[in-house]
């Protein structure tokens, strides 16, 4: 009988333990709700001719009711299966069109009711655009002629955009290849009532293969079936008047790529088997190039089933990969191959090759040139310049060079060898232009090339264009921002001869607006938006980025609001303080200490930071640099905890300097590896009074084979794994917490069990936490409702707990 008793006295603890709060959803205070319940500035898009933009506007949030769909998840795609397209999209609400040299807008006419836009692609002769709508029962697509601003639908609601953009221009601009539901689809399987006809069954053969944790896995046999009818499509070819007519059978077309001049289609389709422990990126595929008729030409590449990869984040399969279209050539592929075969472990000379494979392909690929380490990237200029890039992560390290593709480089020209997280060395990117195919190469005039840099300093950022030598491989500079009481940042180079260049300027205070500036002339700057800025309520509020020293000397910095009207002398109002940031490894304290923030960066307040409460009377200190250095031999990881506690107090230790605050009122946030971040300095420290941690992981067991940038696997350094996981270290956190976890996380790592669990175990062991689970939001929130309300929680647990402690 007292076993009986201690049993049913276990279980009504259990069950009363974690019962639930009851609760609707809540607004938070008015100074915040200001701020929060904002209207979206739309976004612009020119023409490459320079006569017309788009204008695109879309709502501030979605709702509740976006979010509440019929969704499918399967090999990493999340299906709304009513509407054969992605449930996460964000859809545009209104288009207008203006010609640049005017100053009115014109709005779109045609537009069909209630308009939920996506997938916009500019036709090569830049004349008009393709979108898609999506109506209830599925995807349309539409046309817009950019001169009349008239918009015209082509095809039912019978689109396949579950795998992307379902549509792509012929090269004449007249007619679209589309994909399309087959007309003998079969149904869906009902997964609740389907009854299995026998277990599932997975094996190991006794191969080494350590992946990650990926979510919305294929899972049984009923998953491959729906997975499959979702995917397939038929291809038509459909133009301008709507005709539509079928150009390929039904497949799992997962893209298709016209050449150059038109005259070839590269398609990839996904091949049996498919997998239950990675995504469809590494489902077997197969890749065939086809004339524009819909002949076939040639096989190019067949990509097996890719579950096992070596360990290591430079990592790569064997065989071809990164395939496409030269800009630069009518049709010619190129694609890359691992020379060690994919494993970073493997001692060779060199890792990987280039290779350029000219239609129809009846001859052999013909190599460019091999790189020590894996390859990063090219970009094409003319027959004999392009330029190629490699990087090795353990080291940071990344190089470009410059290469004549029409030949093998055995010594390719080398023009930039550098730690790429070192910014201040950044050179900048070489920018590119639209030639005669309309395909984007390197802008090239008389053996000139052109770099745009952020131009990242120690005093400070100043953004700036590049004149490069190719014969010479000097620098000439021909422009830098001067601005110390503005950003701003060069987007394009429009006309190099005119030194026409496109321009965003912004200030705390002014809404990032676009500007053509004229280099070559003194202050010859024309406006070419005005958008306003909607949050008025933050003018007089004092910011600045300050710079401050870790106790082993490590600079460090953070962007800094005071509220509007405090005392910046008299100093008489200690205020609470809350810090916001995000963990970042590296592999040198140079780098580690640089200062990629900007005081003259527009306040945009939103719900991934804490500056919402500096209209509350808070200190806050947005954006502040959590470096975890591991030089040499040493991994970062290795000394995590001491780092991260080292950085929370030197946060403290410089805004408390400055004599703004009550030191005994801190809190600290973080989303994502910030939470686990938050979690880690609550548990290992006593510097904070309280934390907020959002769609966290806290269990590092349940990711053993590395997660963040940490690339051994639990078995190697269970030290470390354990170390770092607030779970195994729960009876220590004894700090106010607020867990905040969206229902539908997606994102590899932060299953939403892991909050829940964390706070499991936290409230058995009698810590004060709260948890609030976001109902249908992923990794990152969207509903309206649910951010409004998460700032109710937010407001209510500092205010509660922080600014009003005793």
């Amino acid at each position: 009988m007292k076993l009986i008793k201690a049993s049913l006295l276990s279980l009504f603890l259990v069950t009363t333990m974690y019962a639930q709060e009851n609760i609707t959803y809540q607004k938070p205070s008015q100074e915040i709700l200001e701020l929060a319940d904002f209207e979206r500035a739309p976004r612009i898009s020119i023409d490459d001719n320079k006569e017309y933009m788009l204008l695109t506007y879309r709502s501030t949030y979605k709702t509740l009711a976006d979010l509440n769909l019929n969704e499918m998840r399967l090999a990493g795609l999340r299906i709304d299966v009513n509407t054969n397209i992605s449930s996460t999209t964000t859809y545009i609400t209104n288009l207008k069109v203006r010609k640049l040299k005017d100053s009115q807008e014109t709005q779109v006419k045609g537009l069909p009711a209630n308009p939920r836009i996506a997938n916009i692609s500019w036709s090569p002769d830049q004349t008009k655009i393709a979108f898609t709508h999506t109506t209830e029962k599925g995807v349309e697509l539409w046309v817009l002629d950019i001169k009349t601003a008239q918009a015209t639908k082509l095809t039912k609601d019978n689109l396949n955009a579950n795998l992307g953009n379902p549509t792509t221009w012929f090269k004449d601009s007249k007619s679209l290849l589309i994909s399309v539901i087959p007309a003998n689809r079969p149904a869906l399987i009902d997964t609740k009532n389907n009854i299995p006809t026998g277990p599932i069954v997975s094996v190991s053969e006794g191969v080494v293969s350590q992946n990650r944790t990926y979510q919305d896995l294929l899972k049984n046999k009923t998953d491959e079936t729906n997975f499959e009818t979702l995917v397939t499509s038929e291809l038509h070819k459909v133009d301008l008047n709507g005709n539509q007519s079928l150009f390929k059978k039904g497949d799992l077309y997962v893209s298709q790529t016209f050449s150059p001049n038109g005259e070839y289609l590269m398609l990839t389709t996904i091949e049996r088997p498919y997998s239950y422990l990675v995504t469809l990126n590494r489902f077997p595929m197969k890749t065939v190039v086809f004339d524009k008729e819909g002949n076939e030409v040639k096989v190019v590449n067949e990509i097996p089933l890719n579950e096992i990869m070596p360990k290591g984040f430079m990592a790569t399969r064997e065989g071809k990969r990164n395939m496409g279209w030269r800009a630069d050539k009518p049709a010619t592929l190129y694609f890359v191959e691992a020379l060690d075969n994919g494993d970073p472990a493997n001692e060779v000379e060199y890792r990987d090759e280039v290779f350029t494979w000219k239609a129809p392909f009846d001859q052999a690929p013909q190599p460019i040139v091999k790189l020590t380490q894996r390859y990063g990237g090219i970009a094409w200029g003319t027959d004999n310049i392009a330029l190629v890039s490699d990087g090795w992560y353990d080291t940071r390290n990344t190089r470009t060079f410059i290469i004549d593709p029409s030949k093998f480089n055995d010594k390719p020209i080398k023009i930039e060898d550098r730690n790429s997280q070192d910014v201040y060395s950044d050179p900048g990117d070489f920018q590119t232009k639209r030639n005669e195919y309309g395909r984007y190469v390197l802008n090239i005039e008389n053996n000139k090339m052109y770099l745009i840099g952020d131009g990242f300093s120690a005093k400070g950022q100043f953004p700036f264009i590049d004149e490069f030598d190719i014969k010479n491989l000097k620098t000439k500079r021909l422009y830098q921002s001067t601005y110390t009481d503005k950003k701003e940042t060069i987007q394009s180079i429009e006309d190099i001869k005119k030194g026409t260049v496109l321009v965003s300027i912004q200030s705390p205070t002014e809404y990032p607006n676009y500007y053509f500036r004229n280099i070559k002339k003194k202050n010859d700057l024309k406006a070419i938006t005005k958008f306003k800025n909607p949050f008025a309520s933050l003018d007089g509020v004092h910011k600045e980025v300050i710079k401050y020293k870790r106790e082993d000397g490590l600079e460090l910095s953070g962007t800094l609001y005071l509220p509007k009207g405090y005392d910046l002398k008299a100093k008489k109002e200690k205020l609470p303080l809350l810090i916001w940031a995000y963990p970042t490894e590296y592999k040198d304290k140079k780098s580690a200490g640089q200062v990629t923030s900007n005081p003259n960066e527009f306040t945009f307040p939103s719900y991934g930071s804490f500056i919402y409460w500096v209209t509350k009377g808070y200190a806050v200190l947005d954006d502040a640099a959590f470096p975890i250095v591991g030089e040499g031999d040493k991994e970062p990881n290795d000394t995590y905890v001491e780092q991260l506690v080292a950085n929370g107090k030197a946060a403290i230790d410089a805004v408390d300097a400055l004599g703004y605050i009550d030191r005994t009122k801190v809190g600290v946030g973080g989303h994502s590896y910030g939470a686990f971040m938050t979690a880690n300095l609550l548990t290992h420290s006593d510097l904070f009074a309280v934390g907020i941690a959002r769609s966290g992981a806290y269990n590092r067991t349940l990711t053993p084979f590395g997660f963040q940038r940490e690339q051994r696997n639990y078995w190697e350094v269970p030290e470390v794994y354990n170390t770092m996981s607030p779970f195994m270290n729960a009876e220590k956190m004894k700090t106010p917490m607020l867990l905040v976890h969206g229902e539908a996380d997606n994102n590899p790592g932060t299953f939403t069990l892991q909050t829940e669990r964390y706070f499991q175990a936290l409230k058995g062991l009698g810590a004060p936490v709260r948890m609030v689970i976001l109902p249908k939001e992923s990794h990152g929130y969207v509903a309206k409702e649910n951010i409004l309300h998460l700032l109710w929680e937010q407001d209510q647990f500092l205010e509660k707990n922080l600014k009003n402690k005793k």
